[in-house]
């Protein structure tokens, strides 16, 4: 039986000790999350606060619970430089001679708490030793991953090379389940909001017009992290794409938090990550709190979509 901390042991000497310790530092954090998130609904914690954040989105008493827990566990390491969250305005000065910067979105798809959905921890750690290393692109990441707090406690994790998932026991140690997963590379899924069809750009609409006259299945759980699961799993297609009728917004989701991590995740696990016809990873951030479409998952389905982009980039009129 391989546990995380075994797994931990394993990386030292690949990975430097500071950084082995925060792993273990972020792994506690998301056990106390999953503690906390179990009784939520008992200790008085459902419901929204009067608090927007600064992605203008009403926190939740365990939006902030989390972010705290959070930032604890980037306190308690000496190697963290910085602590970004999505819910705060900007980063966090931790230690002055840490030399890594831990962004996460604590608590992602916590709109979904109070029905019972799977909700989660993203997480991914750059090296940074000043605030003008914060915005890099996503080939800088040594480390990224995600707690998936459902059914199941599952930690999913990849320093690059290769990821693996871990699963919370009942005596509160996460024991690898999975080791080396790959996303299989052909899908008939995919997993997309039907409800905002009038806003996609044509290449979306037509792929997923497309798909349906193929047989192709979809699922969607609004919940970013429970879709992501299930394609580590089982393969498919995640798709956020910008709003075309708000050209300037550039997306949803946030570059840093979501696209970043999740884009090294499953480019690591064999499949592909776009925004357009350009990898996630390959964004240049401008801003923290940056806002991006997002396409992941099953590399030929994925590469079939940044094709149609490239396409239709070249049709436009000079």
């Amino acid at each position: 039986m391989t546990t995380f901390e075994t797994y931990l042991d394993s990386l030292k000497g690949t990975l430097d000790d500071g950084l082995v310790a925060l792993l273990g530092n972020i792994a506690d954090a998301t056990r106390r999350i999953s503690d906390t998130l179990r009784t939520s609904s008992l200790s008085g914690l459902s419901g929204a606060t009067d608090v927007v954040n600064v992605q203008g989105e009403t926190q939740k008493p365990l939006d902030i619970l989390s972010n705290d827990i959070m930032l604890d566990a980037c306190k308690a390491s000496a190697a963290v430089s910085f602590a970004v969250s999505e819910e705060l305005d900007s980063e966090v000065p931790v230690h002055a001679d840490g030399k890594y910067a831990v962004i996460f979105d604590p608590l992602d798809g916590s709109s979904n708490l109070d029905v019972n959905v799977t909700v989660g921890t993203i997480f991914s750690v750059v090296p940074a030793t000043s605030s003008a290393d914060l915005l890099q692109t996503g080939r800088s990441q040594i480390v990224a991953g995600f707690a998936a707090y459902g059914p199941q406690t599952c930690l999913v994790i990849t320093t690059g090379k290769g990821v693996q998932i871990f699963t919370l026991d009942d005596s509160g140690t996460y024991v690898m389940t999975a080791s080396d997963v790959k996303i299989v590379p052909e899908t008939k899924e995919f997993a997309i909001n039907a409800a905002r069809r009038a806003s996609w750009d044509d290449v979306v609409a037509r792929y997923i017009e497309q798909s349906i006259d193929a047989g192709y299945n979809m699922r969607w759980v609004g919940s970013m992290v429970a879709d992501a699961y299930r394609i580590f799993n089982r393969g498919g297609v995640f798709l956020y794409p910008a709003d075309r009728h708000k050209p300037t917004s550039g997306g949803r989701l946030r570059l840093l938090y979501e696209g970043n991590p999740m884009g090294l995740l499953v480019e690591a696990a064999g499949g592909a990550a776009i925004v357009g016809d350009i990898g996630i990873l390959d964004v240049k951030p401008t801003a923290l709190h940056q806002r991006v479409p997002v396409i992941f998952g099953s590399r030929v389905e994925v590469n079939k979509i940044a094709g149609a982009y490239t396409a239709a980039k070249v049709a436009e009129p000079a």
